[in-house]
């Protein structure tokens, strides 16, 4: 798990370093630089690509690389550790929609925690003053679309391999991405190239070792871990792109984490 939260900060670092690359620019390069691993996967164990329930696989891809664009877009106006802290507000909206399009129950507890996320929000919004307010619309956006994406795939259930359902989802965002990018598209430089491409190889790789991470642990064990990438990705935002992180800001992402970390815990 702290490889992979480590690859996935390292995503985020160059998502940051390539803030003058329009968002969908970099959905097209994240996402077809990941087919070449899952086409693969797919190919070479022999299972179908189109998978069993279209729909939904096709519902999934939509909703993801409409959080993902969102999530990239919002990186532009905040610093990346605040972007990541609040895209993690994600569990949230997927227990409040699982209330109401699965009929599952949120207990008392779940609620309280929830209640200190969203604290987490007040403070990072209230105060801290130099925190951009359509970046945190972006981001909050970005967060609805991935609990929905929690529902979708709980709705898929194991009606369909879990790289059929990512390959989907990579396959969709190629498409979009690609579309969108075209009057936006800016030509990479040297090693942009490079970092461009990192970016399907450090968010497959942060997939594979957080799924090994669930396969050999015990989840309330792992769970938590996941939360490190915020961490390190305040960290590359501290020392690499001299981020200011002010007080209330930690206290706000703290919260978040807490909030989080906790109502994890108490599920498993």
């Amino acid at each position: 798990m702290i490889i992979s939260t480590m690859a996935f900060a390292c995503m985020n670092g160059i998502v940051k370093h390539l803030v003058h690359i329009n968002a969908y620019q970099i959905v097209f390069f994240r996402s077809v630089s990941s087919l070449f691993f899952t086409f693969g996967f797919l190919l070479k164990n022999n299972i179908p690509l189109l998978g069993n329930n279209r729909k939904l696989l096709v519902l999934r891809g939509v909703v993801g690389v409409t959080s993902m664009t969102l999530f990239f877009m919002s990186t532009k106006y905040l610093p990346i550790g605040t972007a990541v802290s609040l895209r993690y507000m994600a569990p949230i909206f997927a227990a409040i929609f699982a209330v109401f399009l699965l009929k599952e129950n949120i207990k008392l507890p779940q609620w309280f925690f929830f209640f200190m996320a969203f604290a987490g929000v007040l403070v990072l919004k209230g105060l801290d003053t130099q925190l951009n307010s359509y970046g945190l619309l972006l981001i909050f956006l970005s967060a609805v679309f991935s609990g929905l994406v929690y529902i979708v795939i709980s709705k898929i259930g194991r009606k369909d391999h879990p790289v059929v359902i990512v390959n989907y989802f990579m396959v969709i965002s190629t498409i979009v991405g690609g579309v969108l990018s075209i009057n936006h598209w800016i030509n990479p430089v040297g090693i942009e190239w490079f970092m461009l491409l990192g970016l399907g190889v450090f968010g497959y790789f942060g997939q594979v070792y957080m799924t090994k991470a669930f396969q050999i642990a015990a989840t309330n064990q792992v769970a938590p871990l996941k939360y490190l990438e915020v961490i390190f990705t305040v960290l590359f935002g501290v020392f690499i792109f001299s981020e200011v992180y002010t007080l209330w800001s930690l206290l706000g992402i703290a919260l978040i984490i807490g909030g989080l970390i906790l109502n994890a815990l108490y599920k498993k």
